[in-house]
């Protein structure tokens, strides 16, 4: 019996797809919903289900007799399979129930050991998400102009207040008070300060924004993907870390939406969790500028005419220069600095 199993409807932005992996193997018994295919986009990862199952009944042959579904007419409703196809088929292709047998020598024998020179490299087809990646990558490169201004941020007030209120923030909230949520909100009102970063080019039209959409890089075994913080401004600590941890998981899953991937108007980017001390992170068109974070290191600094040791933290800000200016990008990015170094700031907004 041959179903035939459709390409579910890809979203506006997304003409095709490529078949990324198989879930059942040729006889093999599915059942209404089963995951039969995935289907890789540019952005997301979509699962094909199966439309229909085989009945209780015909799994139940099929599988005792070890038969081949695919090869027996079906004689039901849209060429639906039923227990007397099966029973017909086998009254005229005899064939013993399938027992287990132990694995043939042959085929628990070691695979021949290959030449050297052929196992000297080995070529993969490149994923559509890192092919959009490099895609969008050169787009970047070829398209903006961009330049990036750099700063440290002393993070002792940040240290001291996540230690002082960590185990009442979780108790409340029943989520750990990271440092993600003090870079978005710090991010969100300098974003407001200059809004001419949280602008993009349109033709010959400069659109500023008026929402705070907030991508946050995440890295996953597929590539990076940024899923975006919707209306960051209006989020709280706890929700912001909530989101963030939830984009994390579905990430690794491949479970993101197209939508969620989709709108932002600035990114934070973070290559401290991979031990990055300094780089120039790299636009996400049509947004004209982020923010890298790097990792945070002890280090001694002068405080009050003192050396001390301070948790310190380099930061990034790449922008386009064709539409911001360096005035704009450096005070934009000092403004994050004093915001970090003096949270309370971001409870009163100045």
């Amino acid at each position: 019996m041959r179903i035939e199993v459709s390409v579910p409807n890809l979203p506006e932005s997304v003409s095709d797809a490529t078949l990324l992996d198989w879930h059942k193997k040729p006889g093999e018994a599915v059942q209404r919903n089963d995951n039969l295919v995935d289907l890789e986009t540019d952005k997301v990862v979509l699962e094909v289900p199966m439309p229909q199952p085989l009945s209780p009944a015909v799994r139940r042959l099929v599988s005792e007799y070890g038969l081949d579904a695919g090869k027996i007419r079906g004689s039901g409703r849209e060429g639906r399979l039923t227990k007397q196809d099966v029973l017909d088929y086998l009254a005229t292709h005899a064939k013993a129930p399938a027992a287990s047998a132990p694995a043939a020598a042959a085929d628990l024998a070691p695979p021949q050991a290959e030449a050297l020179s052929e196992v000297a490299e080995r070529r993969v087809p490149m994923t559509r998400l890192r092919a959009r990646i490099a895609e969008r990558l050169l787009e970047a490169q070829h398209t903006t102009a961009t330049l990036t201004t750099f700063n440290e941020v002393n993070l002792k007030q940040v240290y001291d207040i996540r230690a002082r209120l960590k185990a009442r923030f979780e108790e409340v909230h029943q989520v750990k008070l990271g440092f993600m949520s003090f870079f978005v909100k710090a991010a969100v009102e300098a974003l407001k300060r200059f809004p001419i970063i949280n602008a993009a080019i349109d033709g010959d039209d400069i659109v500023y924004h008026q929402r705070y959409d907030i991508g946050i890089a995440v890295s996953t075994e597929r590539g990076l993907i940024v899923p975006v913080l919707r209306n960051a401004d209006r989020l709280d600590f706890a929700t912001i870390e909530k989101s963030i941890n939830e984009f994390a998981k579905r990430a690794r899953d491949g479970k993101l939406t197209i939508e969620e991937l989709s709108g932002g108007t600035f990114t934070i980017t973070n290559g401290g969790i991979f031990g990055s001390m300094l780089s120039t992170p790299i636009l996400n068109p049509p947004q004209s500028a982020i923010l890298g974070m790097h990792a945070v290191k002890e280090r001694p600094v002068v405080e009050n005419g003192e050396i001390v040791i301070r948790p310190m933290i380099y930061l990034a800000l790449s922008y386009d220069h064709r539409i911001i200016d360096g005035k704009d990008a450096v005070q934009c990015l000092f403004t994050i600095k004093e915001l970090l170094e003096d949270p309370t700031r971001l409870l009163l907004s100045i």
